[in-house]
């Protein structure tokens, strides 16, 4: 999201609520909105800084997804304001292309999401979900043939393009709402829509995989992460194995966990999230698991923004 307010409001909010559990000793010996985290409970090792996107053209990298058919590449794109373009970087954050996406344009994208088909032909997902004023008269879902990454040609934002992006015109039963984070389940290639809300929990939706029609997104459960507030949440992507979430916020990031046994994906959201460290992003709204599964990279908006990487344990 480009409206940095709502970023700033989220820190102080929480900032407040620290404070008023903590007592005011916590803002005098912090100096930063950081939490603590139980790292020797959590899956994960604390994260580290991979790299620094070098590309000068992403300045706002809005989400983050790892390449289902490129081990080591990682997908992104700028926020609302810029051109319909979509970046291919590695963990280290060096420039491997840009494409235009034909028959796309970016009116507030938020996150992006690979997927595989069964016969293996990869895909990128493109959610153009944001709806921070609440007047969009419609949201989208892209899907383009995931081009071939490699070195970068110069500065040209265009060099390449893209197929043309198949469409999904999203409709919600209700208002629609402000979302930033997009997923495709590996297996089914069922959409996941998880809005984003400072005022209370966040709502999942879904949508079918039917692209060249309007769909109607079906509420599938609400969410709340714990944190305050508890559903302003900004990326989110689903393990490779179909068997955990990974979402964030500004301030971190949060797992859940299929139940052994299941064969109901949608069950995993009535599990309670997990917390854990994403690293310090001044603007946290993309995170994403590795090709393998085995980490999870966690990005940030701004200029020469770092890319964290935190492994998954052993």
């Amino acid at each position: 999201m480009s409206n940095k307010t709502i970023a700033k409001f989220f820190r102080f909010v929480i900032l407040i609520a620290v404070a008023s559990a903590t007592g005011c000793s916590f803002l005098a010996s912090q100096g930063s909105t950081q939490p603590e985290f139980d790292r020797d409970g959590s899956p994960y090792e604390a994260p580290v800084i991979r790299g620094r996107i070098e590309s000068r053209a992403i300045k706002e990298s809005s989400g983050l997804a790892a390449s289902k058919c490129q081990p080591g590449v990682l997908w992104t794109h700028n926020d609302s304001g810029d051109k319909a373009i979509i970046f291919a970087v590695d963990p280290a954050g060096k420039d491997l292309g840009s494409w235009a996406v034909t028959n796309a344009e970016n009116r507030d994208w938020e996150d992006i999401a690979a997927f595989k088909t069964e016969n293996g032909e990869c895909f990128i997902y493109i959610g153009d979900i944001g709806n921070n004023d609440n007047k969009r008269d419609r949201t989208t879902v892209y899907r383009v043939k995931e081009p071939t990454a490699g070195a970068a040609v110069g500065e040209g934002r265009e060099a390449s393009r893209t197929e043309a992006a198949e469409i999904i015109n999203v409709e919600y039963p209700g208002p629609r709402p402000d979302a930033e984070t997009l997923m495709v389940h590996p297996r089914t290639g069922d959409i996941y829509i998880v809005t984003k809300r400072v005022d209370g929990p966040a709502t999942v939706y879904k949508i079918a995989p039917e692209f060249g029609k309007s769909v109607t997104a079906a509420k599938v459960a609400e969410i709340r992460v714990p944190s305050v507030p508890n559903g302003l949440l900004s990326g989110g992507d689903i393990s490779p194995d179909g068997l955990r979430v990974a979402l964030c916020d500004n301030v971190a990031g949060y797992e859940l966990v299929l139940p052994s046994g299941s064969a109901n994906f949608d069950d995993i959201w009535l599990q309670k999230p997990s917390k854990f460290d994403a690293g310090d992003r001044k603007n946290g709204e993309s995170i994403a698991y590795s090709h393998s599964g085995d980490s999870i990279f966690a990005g940030s908006e701004g200029k020469n923004s770092p890319i964290f990487e935190l492994k998954r344990r052993k």
